[in-house]
């Protein structure tokens, strides 16, 4: 039993007793970690507004025999208040510790996972770029090994004429394969250059049709990935779809053989 110090950001957290909390933190150097903040729930409790969700602290906490450490000190070093106060910046940021809390293992150290999960919620902190959630995704998903086959036809290989998105087998499919989503005209080429490492270039796009249908096909790769549903508010998948490529009109999935517009 020790007192140790970690930075971390807040994934969630959930009542305990009648006035504590338990936190679900993502830390730099031991992973996921959950403690037990005593008397967080208080008016006057000094960690009240502190551990909230997407808070990013610099940690002192009480490493017990049983499963829970304790918090016992947080200070702020990014509150993300721009994200906070914006309910379209906190439903992707609340998708991305969504899926953090799904993908990290508890007491097992992830640095690329928390440095992409960190520059994430800085980036949306500074602009409202319709990207940062899709390049989260599909960056978490290449790190996994397990992204998006983008370049060719997942059935027959065909590089060419790429026209929808089928869940099921996880990648891409020709006109003539075609079954799934069918792709917002431009989001292939945007999902090729955020899983090339080439996010910045794209970074700065202009919320459109193929930003959305990108955005639609990373929730449902992510999907596939955690076998589950996303529950956070601003998944794409709930809050609409997106444009088909040629009509503006909510996309459609088709099944196999079934005409694209």
């Amino acid at each position: 039993m020790s007192l140790y110090r970690e930075h971390g950001i807040v994934l969630r957290t959930w009542r305990l007793g009648e006035a504590d909390r338990i936190v679900s933190v993502l830390t730099r150097h031991h992973g996921k970690v959950r403690a037990v903040a005593k008397g967080a729930r208080k008016t006057r409790s000094r960690f009240a507004a502190r551990l909230q969700p997407s808070r990013h602290l610099s940690l002192q906490l009480f490493a017990g025999r049983g499963d829970l450490d304790t918090v016992t000190q947080a200070e702020t070093v990014d509150g993300f208040t721009a994200i906070a106060s914006d309910l379209g910046r906190l439903g992707r940021a609340s998708v991305m510790l969504e899926v953090t809390e799904h993908v990290s293992l508890d007491r097992e150290p992830n640095v690329a996972l928390y440095q992409l999960l960190l520059g994430a919620l800085r980036t949306l902190e500074a602009a409202d770029r319709p990207l940062v959630l899709t390049g989260f995704l599909l960056k978490l998903l290449t790190q996994e090994g397990v992204q998006p086959a983008l370049d060719g036809c997942v059935s027959c290989g065909e590089r060419e004429d790429l026209v929808t998105y089928d869940t099921a087998s996880g990648g891409v499919r020709c006109r003539r394969c075609r079954a799934g989503l069918v792709l917002a005209d431009g989001s292939l080429e945007v999902m090729r250059h955020i899983v090339a490492g080439r996010l910045r270039s794209v970074l700065d796009e202009a919320e459109s049709p193929a930003t959305r249908g990108a955005e639609q096909v990373a929730v449902m790769a992510t999907e596939r990935f955690l076998e589950r549903r996303l529950r956070a508010p601003g998944v794409a998948s709930e809050a609409g779809l997106a444009p088909s490529r040629a009509s503006g009109q909510p996309a459609r999935e088709i099944g196999p053989q079934a005409p694209v517009l």
